[in-house]
């Protein structure tokens, strides 16, 4: 049967091969036309059909289905905007321009002028006065009524996927005006957007395993980054007091429904605030952005309604797993009692935690699940936030949230450290994690301590991962639904 079926596939793409031939032999290639000028797309015309009735317009898309019934025939052209039917007929185009047109297959790319009109069914049409086609195409596309729904050639073949599933070009439609409402949101409150280098000898600012490489000119192994953050803090110390960078980062790291090695992240920085001051600037930006793109500040994720308009919850982390897993840390004394209550409660840690990694620990085993409407996470133990400011009245903890909606980290902030002394003890902190066995563990960035030591005013920071929100505000269930080409592994040898 399968047998059966390739050969069928290859005969249709041999003919269709062959129409391309006599195309160019005719003096019709259609790969000769390099401009076509669209005056509508299809929205447009539904949208201004009392203007635009009995008018000449000029559209143009992919053919994606064909109805010929003998001197008449219908086909429905998909453009940016949706599809619009076409009504092509023998008396009004030409005997030949018709022929040719019966010839043409479902997925060449036509250019159609004419004029608009509604058929007796109350259809927006466009009767065709003249058919130019300005491509063909020599492969197949998935049948219509069942199509693409192979996930795996779905994220392989983008392109395909786009043009068959509405929805998906709806996502990243979607993504591109979320990102613009970010930006303008920022820019209007004094923000400015910076570029950083993505090749680094010292891939700091996260706890993530980077990808290396080698550079030949200067014979020297270098990094991509993992993060933004060590660059734009060098930018508040030269005096530009509020900056952003929306930019890809590469982390190497596995492959799951929230995970993708090379991902957007979003990195402001804001002189003279603290966190309490980025609580506040995410809670309005978010707002702003669910208002902007989906026109409510209440969006539907997984069925779950998720209210986006009401003050986000705050709690510590320590209050939330004194929630959530009936202890209290305040009562644990030290790193030998946290290690005897993660035994009992059968948390898994390793030799070298202690009690702040241990409470982390405690968190994501029985608190994040539960954090489906927005709520900020305060107040992170020291041992896990080597680049935060400590709180004054508990030096054990410091000044950091993490937001987390639909129970996951959708960004995390600090109240920077702004002190080069501490700052350095965390460095060899982190450099003796590294020898403990520790991959993630940052190593000591000399030139940023340098910038530290010039001195940075009080600054509020975050990190925003700029795909969890487009999933969010998308309704999509996986990081790779809201990526075009998401990173896949390749099939004999190279991508397919």
């Amino acid at each position: 049967m399968a047998e059966a079926q390739n050969q069928d596939s290859n005969q249709l793409l041999k003919v269709r091969r062959e129409k391309l031939a006599a195309l160019q032999e005719a003096g019709k290639d259609p790969f000769q036309i390099t401009k076509y000028d669209v005056t509508h797309h299809s929205q447009e015309i539904r949208d201004d059909f009392e203007a635009l009735e009995g008018k000449q317009v000029s559209i143009a898309g992919r053919v994606m289905s064909k109805r010929i019934m003998g001197k008449a025939s219908f086909c429905n052209v998909q453009d940016l905007q949706g599809d619009m039917q076409v009504y092509v007929a023998r008396d009004s185009i030409g005997e030949e321009p018709y022929a040719d047109f019966k010839k043409y297959d479902v997925g060449d790319i036509v250019g159609i002028e004419g004029e608009v009109f509604k058929t007796k069914t109350g259809e927006i049409s466009v009767h065709a006065g003249k058919v130019t086609l300005l491509s063909k195409s020599l492969q197949i596309l998935p049948e219509k009524y069942h199509g693409l729904v192979n996930t795996d050639i779905r994220y392989r073949q983008r392109y395909t996927d786009l043009i068959m599933n509405e929805e998906v070009k709806k996502t990243f439609v979607a993504r591109s005006k979320i990102i613009s409402a970010i930006r303008r949101y920022l820019d209007e409150q004094g923000f400015l957007e910076v570029e950083t280098p993505m090749l680094v000898a010292n891939a700091g600012g996260a706890a993530a395993r980077p990808f290396e490489t080698h550079y030949n000119a200067l014979d020297e192994d270098v990094k991509l980054r993992i993060s933004l953050e060590l660059y734009l803090k060098r930018l508040i110390v030269g005096g530009l007091e509020r900056v952003y960078e929306i930019g890809r980062v590469f982390r190497n790291e596995g492959l799951d429904a929230r995970h993708n090695p090379e991902f957007t992240l979003m990195e402001l920085y804001q002189a003279y605030t603290d966190y309490n001051g980025m609580m506040d600037l995410t809670e309005n930006m978010f707002r702003h952005v669910a208002k902007e793109v989906c026109g409510t500040t209440t969006v539907s994720y997984g069925g779950v309604e998720i209210d986006l308009g009401k003050p986000f919850e705050r709690i510590t982390m320590v209050e939330a797993v004194k929630k959530y897993a009936d202890v209290d840390f305040n009562e644990v004394p030290d790193t030998a009692a946290a290690k005897k209550l993660a035994d009992e409660k059968g948390v898994h840690y390793e030799e070298r935690h202690t009690k702040g990694d241990i409470i982390n620990l405690f968190f994501e085993e029985f608190v994040e699940e539960h954090l489906v409407q927005p709520t900020f996470v305060m107040d992170h133990p020291v041992e896990i936030s080597p680049l935060t400011k400590r709180k004054p009245d508990k030096p054990e903890y410091v000044e950091r949230f993490e937001l987390f909606i639909t129970a996951r980290e959708m960004c995390n902030a600090y109240s920077e450290l702004n002190d080069p002394i501490d700052q350095r003890e965390r460095f060899k902190a982190q450099e003796a994690a590294l020898a403990a066995g520790d991959e993630e563990a940052n190593t000591t960035d000399e030139d940023f301590m340098n910038a530290l030591e010039i001195g940075m005013p009080p600054t509020g920071g975050i990190g925003y991962g700029i795909d969890r929100l487009v999933m969010l505000l998308t309704d999509s269930p996986a990081i790779r639904d809201v990526l075009l080409f998401p990173t896949m592994k390749t099939l004999g040898g190279k991508d397919q």
